[in-house]
């Protein structure tokens, strides 16, 4: 495995690896201090909004490939957390992704995690390793508009089972580590009676929601733009939920959400 290339913008670093089969994937610099690695060569999940899965799933990646991200950069860049967010779904490869956390963790690193929660058994594991964030991926509380944005991610009912059985075991320290992601589409989640049925169930379960802006670099679909947004994010608010803004770092052309891709020409 070695570093191929490095890009930049004005927001983002990203860095290409070659792998030794060939296969190419990416990492992303954000924030001044997180690095944002991936955990499989390609995504089975197939999110309609994310370039990632668009050759579907070659391959997991090894421990040795995800921890080898960060090894190659640790000196180059000032890593201090790591975001198991980039492509793939980290539960699909859960075994490789658990070796590679532990040695993050004996690096010294802070470990968070995006995931859609499927498969829904290794979500229940994931929650309570000694992470520093779980983002969970739901972006409609309608089974059939989850289903189309997020096609191979699991039934929402059954990771919203999982959630009910295992959050009452959690500290409410711990319960604040996780959040409910919830990505904005222009015409498919951002109605009011959307946001009303992701703001109750954010109440029921205890837990905040990260409100997302689409990156309007992916030319799928169609930002909500910032009145509708505000307005929404307020109407959570005052909802009584916890609420974390998105991004700037999200929605940049190179290395935001959904802009990773495997075998980069």
């Amino acid at each position: 495995m070695k570093l191929l290339q490095e890009l930049s913008s004005s927001l983002n670093r990203l860095f290409l690896f070659e792998l030794k089969d060939g296969n190419r994937i990416e990492a992303v610099f954000y924030r001044g201090d997180t690095l944002c690695i991936s955990t499989q060569v390609g995504c089975a999940v197939g999110c309609k909004f994310c370039l990632s899965g668009s050759v579907g799933l070659l391959r997991n990646l090894s421990t040795e490939e995800i921890f080898g991200q960060y090894q190659l950069l640790k000196g180059r860049i000032p890593i201090r957390r790591i975001a198991i967010a980039g492509i793939g779904e980290p539960l699909m490869n859960l075994e490789k992704v658990l070796s590679a956390f532990w040695e993050f963790k004996r690096a010294g690193l802070r470990v968070s995690f995006y995931t859609t929660g499927f498969p829904y058994e290794n979500l229940r594991k994931l929650l309570h390793l000694p992470h520093n964030g779980i983002s969970l991926s739901i972006h409609s509380l309608r089974e059939d508009v989850r289903k189309f944005l997020l096609p191979h991610g699991g039934r929402l009912e059954r990771v919203l089972r999982v959630l009910e059985e295992e959050l009452p075991k959690m500290s409410p320290r711990r319960r604040k580590k996780i959040s409910l992601a919830y990505l904005l589409i222009k015409g498919f989640n951002d109605l009011e009676e959307d946001i009303h049925l992701l703001g109750n169930l954010a109440k029921a379960l205890r837990l905040s929601v990260t409100l997302l802006r689409y990156n309007q670099t992916v030319p799928s679909f169609e930002d909500v733009g910032d009145e509708h947004y505000h307005r929404l994010f307020l109407m959570l608010r005052s909802m009584g939920v916890r609420v974390t803004l998105s991004t700037r770092f999200r929605r940049d052309e190179l290395g935001g959400c959904g802009r990773l891709l495997v075998n980069r020409a």
